[in-house]
């Protein structure tokens, strides 16, 4: 097939773009050029999505089997790219977010859930409304916490920061909530997975780990991956409501129940998640964290200090 990705040189797209050039599809990556392209002889096409009339002057010419959007934060990021294509692609891969759903006392999050109107991540569920009636065969995915080696969002990093300098992780409340994490390679290997399977036009997928982990279960795991024991970390609990952050992000998490239900894609796709939660955080650890040399940067623990200041 021959394939666009919207984005394609950073984090998901990177990983992405090597599975369907290792399955032999030929990729083309749309993105401002800041970045070379993950994998020699990729081509790219220089432009801003957001603007609508570039999208549709550097694309109206092109022709594609199947689409890539991982970069779609809200519904006018997408819209201009369908477009385009409806009628002439096989299918249209959406990157969504779990982070949609509505808080729910019941657990985990399933795809016909309920979702927050008023979630940050509202654009994208508006965006998989316009998809399902726009006539384009589509498929969603709905990762939950995404991690692994390059990414930009301190996940899992924001645990190893304070491991490998022996200070104590700062944990909200009794550290029980429980969260999913999913490694970034299995991601891909899902999202490859959607091409050329007809079981899953206009269906929506969670994406993420086979185990769910408490915050304070996280933390034990990011301590093995580093070479530690449960032992060798502190974990202070702190109440969250005594504090006032403003923007700032004390947690790298939202502090409520969080994961969601991956039968669907596991059937479906034919799928399965090849990253324990352990083996991944080691690959993010040793493949990111210390060969960027995190481990010897400077780290702001300013609000670390506050919040252990009034413990």
């Amino acid at each position: 097939m021959r394939i666009l990705m919207m984005g394609g040189t950073r984090f998901i797209g990177v990983y992405l773009t090597k599975v369907l050039v290792d399955q032999g599809h030929e990729v083309v990556l749309f993105n401002r050029g800041n970045n070379p392209a993950p994998v020699e002889g990729v081509s790219q096409i220089q432009g801003d999505r957001k603007d609508a009339s570039q999208l549709k002057e550097k694309l109206a010419g092109e022709s594609f089997d199947a689409i890539f959007d991982n970069n779609g934060r809200e519904l006018s990021d997408t819209q201009p790219l369908v477009e385009i294509f409806n009628g002439k692609v096989k299918h249209f891969v959406y990157v969504s977010s779990a982070g949609v759903y509505l808080k729910s006392h019941q657990m985990p999050h399933r795809e016909g859930d309920a979702v927050d109107p008023n979630s940050r991540h509202k654009g994208k569920h508006h965006t998989e409304a316009y998809l399902a009636e726009s006539g384009i065969p589509w498929t969603s995915i709905r990762p939950v916490y995404i991690y692994g080696p390059q990414n930009y969002n301190d996940l899992e990093a924001w645990f190893f920061d304070r491991i490998v300098r022996n200070r104590p992780l700062p944990i909200p409340g009794n550290g029980m909530y429980i969260t999913q994490f999913g490694h970034v390679q299995d991601l891909a290997s899902a999202m490859a997975s959607v091409l050329g399977n007809e079981t899953a036009i206009g269906k929506i997928y969670n994406i993420s780990g086979d185990r769910y982990v408490t915050f304070n279960g996280l933390a034990y795991a990011c301590a093995e991956a580093a070479g530690k024991s449960s032992e060798d970390i502190k974990l202070e609990h702190y109440n969250p409501a005594k504090f006032d952050f403003g923007k700032r992000k004390a947690f790298p998490m939202r502090q409520q129940h969080f994961f969601a239900d991956i039968h669907q894609a596991q059937t479906d796709l034919n799928w399965q998640p090849k990253y324990d939660l352990v083996s991944g955080l080691k690959d993010s650890f040793q493949n990111d964290y210390l060969a960027s040399g995190r481990d010897q940067s400077e780290i702001d623990f300013a609000l670390d200090e506050e919040i252990l200041g009034k413990i």
